[in-house]
């Protein structure tokens, strides 16, 4: 897997309103109604990551969910983290 251009990711940004890039990764956090909400989205996303094989770096605090994708074999992002964030985006929603 082949790690993508700035501009390229900035490109595919454009799909990802929730999400940003910088330090080589892309990003996003999503806030939920309570807890429970939170974590059972966090293992919807969890059978997502098993299914791809490809896991993010997250940290949950009650009702928020922070995400990091990166695909380390390649450095950087890559088209994998995209797919992974694809399938996030049609779990979670947001309060807006």
């Amino acid at each position: 897997m082949n790690k993508l251009s700035e501009d390229d990711i900035e490109r595919k940004l454009i799909h990802f309103p929730d999400w940003d890039y910088f330090e080589d990764a892309i990003h996003a956090e999503f806030e939920f109604e309570n807890f429970r909400d939170c974590f059972s989205a966090m293992s919807r996303i969890a059978f997502e990551c098993e299914g791809l094989n490809h896991h993010p770096n997250w940290t949950n605090v009650y009702n928020v969910l922070t995400i990091s994708l990166s695909t380390h074999e390649a450095g950087g992002v890559t088209e994998k983290d995209f797919k992974l964030a694809e399938a996030i985006e049609a779990i979670v929603e947001p309060i807006e």
